[in-house]
């Protein structure tokens, strides 16, 4: 988060909470906790006197000083990693095959992009959830072009448009995109008038959730029956029952809550999923990534060097995991000294499989200038 994203959110906590919020947050030296010395890629495995596995990035592996790095996505067709500065409207880009040498940005964006997904059939684009809404964009060059706005006529005449970003989002088994939309911090006060939208294959856009505060990590179970998602002030990760066939998701729950341990600023943000149905959660305000058994028991735990975790996200077994921070400490300058980067530690296990985006005729074209289309 930037600066001014860090007194809102803190503010919004204290009033939500009672407590203070926090923070957020990829390849790494890791220490072996129980000999305490340098093991680098290797699979972690002592345990703590709570039983979980221990793991510890002791740096970077993409220095940098992200506002608010988000939305880290292998693709795996060009072996390639993108992954945004929501504040600063960068698009990052990792060519794998060389490794971080080859980090660059690719372009200096004139609108918040706030996550993206690969496109079926179409190896060149990806799709995204920003500003306005849905967008297609060229993955060398960052040109961009509009296909769905989100908001109606009566909210775009409440000023919705202005006052609202996109934060996190997937797609799931039949190709629709799920986007979560908040209050963007830069300009407006943290309420929950934020949603949850998805776009369908043809063309059509729904709203399944309503109210929501910080949109957050959206993702389904192995056996595609279950969609877990987090409104992060609450600290609590839900669970719902999803139906693959409609997209409709029903009886919420809760999932998962970060342990008091963590601290009063300790908050869930981005997640994903391994192939053997753990989850792995970024916690934002703690500065670790915790893993979470199918049956909501914490089972593993990688520290990581800086305060603020975002979002993991799988590179073959390895684990990628983006931060915030960078210039939200005193003058502009990062809240710690990795505040911001990009971190890696291998896990030993694989992602489990990510979908790409199915666009109907109806999401064909859009405008290349950037302006909205209908």
């Amino acid at each position: 988060m930037g600066a001014t994203l860090s007194k809102l959110w803190g503010a919004f906590k204290s009033a939500w909470t009672g407590g203070g919020a926090g923070k957020r947050n990829a390849n790494g030296h890791r220490r072996d906790l129980e000999n305490g010395h340098a093991a680098l890629n290797k699979t972690a495995s002592s345990a703590s006197s709570m039983g979980i596995k221990k793991y510890e990035i002791t740096e970077p592996w993409l220095k940098l000083n992200c506002s608010l790095g988000e939305g880290p996505f292998w693709d795996e067709t060009n072996n390639t990693l993108r992954f945004i500065d929501i504040e600063k409207m960068r698009l990052h880009s990792v060519d794998l095959n060389i490794g971080a040498s080859s980090h660059r940005v690719v372009k200096e964006m004139d609108i918040s992009l706030g996550c993206t997904a690969d496109i079926e059939g179409n190896d060149e684009e990806f799709i995204f959830g920003g500003k306005l809404g849905y967008g297609i964009c060229n993955k060398q060059t960052g040109e961009y072009r509009w296909i769905k706005k989100v908001w109606d006529d009566a909210e775009q005449k409440d000023n919705k448009p202005h006052r609202m970003r996109g934060n996190d989002g997937a797609v799931d088994s039949h190709g629709r995109y799920w986007v979560g939309y908040m209050n963007d911090p830069l300009v407006a006060e943290v309420i929950d008038e934020g949603a949850v939208w998805r776009l369908d294959p043809d063309g059509s856009l729904h709203r399944p959730l309503s109210n929501i505060v910080i949109p957050n990590g959206t993702v389904w179970n192995k056996e595609d029956n279950t969609m877990y998602f987090a409104d992060s002030p609450s600290r609590v990760i839900s669970a719902f029952d999803y139906d693959p066939a409609t997209g409709a998701v029903s009886n919420q729950r809760p999932f998962f809550r970060i342990p008091d341990a963590y601290g009063p600023d300790a908050v869930p943000d981005g997640h994903c999923l391994d192939e053997e149905g753990y989850m792995w959660t970024a916690v934002h305000g703690a500065g670790v990534v915790l893993r979470v058994s199918p049956q909501g028991e914490l089972v593993a735990e990688v520290k990581v060097p800086t305060q603020n975790t975002t979002c993991p996200t799988f590179v073959g077994e390895d684990l990628v995991i983006t931060s915030a921070g960078g210039t939200s400490g005193p003058d502009g300058k990062g809240i710690d000294e990795f505040a911001g980067s990009v971190f890696k530690i291998h896990v030993g296990v694989k992602g489990l499989k990510r979908y790409k985006f199915k666009p109907g005729p109806a999401l064909e074209g859009g405008k290349a200038d950037g302006k909205a289309g209908e």
